[in-house]
């Protein structure tokens, strides 16, 4: 059975200043111009919040995600992990994960 995206089409028309004030709002918050209406259309805003602020976070999230795809290979190698490791690992994802909400929810706080 072929599984397809269920879609709807439809084709509005804009007066020429019309789109090019959307083109512009668009292009100024780096979107594609579809993406932008259709984020204006669902939800009547868009809202774009730098993630600049939480850079190293997210970076520190991506070492230790790379360590712990590490970690997880030696262990299959292996057939062996010791759990005061594992509940450390998680320990410390579930504390990077908690600031960088905390980090988000600032930034959008912000913006509203």
């Amino acid at each position: 059975m072929r599984k397809t995206k269920r879609i709807k089409r439809k084709e509005i028309i804009f007066e020429l200043d019309e789109w090019a004030r959307i083109e512009q709002a668009a292009q100024s918050l780096n979107l594609k111009t579809s993406e932008y209406i259709r984020s204006m259309t669902l939800h009547g805003n868009v809202v774009q919040i730098d993630l600049s602020q939480v850079a190293p976070l997210v970076n520190g999230m991506r070492t230790i995600s790379n360590n712990i795809n590490q970690i997880a290979r030696k262990a299959n190698e292996t057939h062996s992990v010791h759990a005061v490791d594992v509940m450390q690992m998680r320990n410390e994802v579930t504390e990077l994960c908690r600031l960088l909400n905390l980090c988000l929810s600032a930034l959008q706080s912000k913006r509203v």
